[in-house]
């Protein structure tokens, strides 16, 4: 990778023996988006209905892209710099103004949730080419973000100032041109696309920092849960759907960071095109991992609430559409690292939709407790065909 003397010292090292660990200002940056996470959970939890699902799920994917588009910067570039933490500063000042102004994107706080997003999608990108050479491949990708960004920024802003369903037309076609501009290689006039060859990540620390937000993802889960049984007053009841909801979360986890996770990294470090991997199986298939989470999150919320009731509806769809999602995503993310389906996933997703035909009959904790002991059953399950020690709990 071409280095030019004003800005090698702003990018990471590249090379042999070059490491790429994730840095304090990294993990500080995670922060406002654990808060970020917890506002969509508590949209849907406010509002359960198809409207307040199809509205969290939009900002979701916002939220996602201002993390997934700063997580690119990063892989870049040398967060030990000075200029560059400024940079992470700000877009993480931006970022959490963004969050605050979740709950009334689609009301009183439109403006300044859209000027947030604007301003960190668009500074960031317009900082990362200014400490480019102009020169330097890099200084090319960023001045492709930068036109991309402005163009759909202008559509932001301007949904901003309208209201209800001109605001959301304007903004779906914004949201269309960011999710369109990676699969079309930032295409410009004269200049055509760029490849994803161009893209000269560092693989293992991308995936490193997607595994950092899915942990974020699930760590919001427990912070909701044990909240609300903290709230319901710690009854034997609570206590049981707080341990249910637990394991349901952990299992969540194990499902992850399992053979997969590992193998995904290893994929990453040493493929010849990372970047094709880092949009594809990250960049875009980890959102539905991730809005699994929050669902899952959400369920949990309910059950702690009502366990003696049976679920429907969209309290339905949270707990067992939650997890099948959550698997389904998982699926597709391992059969675009490795090119194999998940046969065990598929079936399990499969079994927790059809759960919906007996839902009905049960409480929320009955049913949950299932959930969970279907997700743990696939963990130990896909434990025992990796070869792998299987806890002695599985034997009894």
């Amino acid at each position: 990778m071409l280095q030019t003397r004003n800005s090698s010292s702003q990018l990471r090292p590249r090379g042999d023996g070059a490491t790429h660990p994730i840095t304090t200002v990294e993990l500080f940056f995670d922060l406002v988006y654990v808060f970020a996470v917890t506002q969509l959970s508590h949209l849907i939890l406010g509002d359960l209905s198809i409207a307040g699902v199809a509205h969290a799920a939009f900002l979701l994917v916002i939220v996602w892209w201002a993390w997934i588009y700063t997580t690119w910067m990063a892989n870049w570039f040398d967060p030990a710099s000075p200029v560059v933490r400024a940079v992470l500063t700000g877009v993480m000042l931006a970022s959490l103004l963004m969050a605050a102004a979740l709950p009334g994107a689609f009301a009183g706080q439109g403006v300044l949730f859209a000027a947030s997003y604007v301003a960190l999608q668009v500074g960031r990108n317009v900082a990362a080419a200014s400490l480019l050479a102009r020169t330097h491949p890099l200084r090319d990708v960023f001045e492709r973000l930068v036109v991309w960004s402005v163009v759909s920024g202008v559509l932001w802003l301007a949904g901003a100032a309208l209201d209800g369903d001109q605001r959301l037309l304007l903004w779906i076609v914004a949201l269309a041109l960011d999710l369109m501009a990676p699969v079309t290689g930032y295409w410009l006039p004269a200049r055509g696309r760029a490849a994803t060859t161009d893209w000269d990540i560092e693989g293992g620390h991308f995936a490193e920092r997607c595994q950092g937000f899915i942990i974020i993802a699930l760590g919001e889960s427990v912070v909701v849960t044990g909240a609300t049984a903290a709230n319901a007053g710690l009854t034997a009841t609570v206590v049981v759907c707080l341990a249910v909801a637990f394991l349901e979360t952990a299992a969540l986890w194990w499902l992850y960071f399992g053979a997969t996770a590992e193998q995904s990294r290893a994929v990453m470090s040493m493929s010849e095109d990372p970047g094709r991997l880092a949009r594809d199986a990250y960049t875009y298939l980890h959102l539905p991992i991730v809005a699994g989470i929050i669902a899952v999150a959400v369920g949990d919320d309910l059950l702690i609430r009502h366990p003696d009731q049976a679920l429907h509806g969209v309290a339905l769809a949270m707990v067992l559409g939650g997890p099948a999602l959550y698997l389904l995503g998982e699926c597709l993310f391992h059969w675009r690292m490795t090119s194999s389906a998940n046969a065990k996933r598929l079936a399990a997703a499969a079994l927790l939709l059809a759960l919906a035909a007996v839902a009905g009959h049960l409480t929320a904790l009955a049913l949950s407790a299932l959930v969970a002991a279907l997700l743990i059953a696939l963990a130990l399950w896909e434990l025992r065909a990796a070869g792998a020690p299987v806890p002695a709990l599985a034997e009894s």
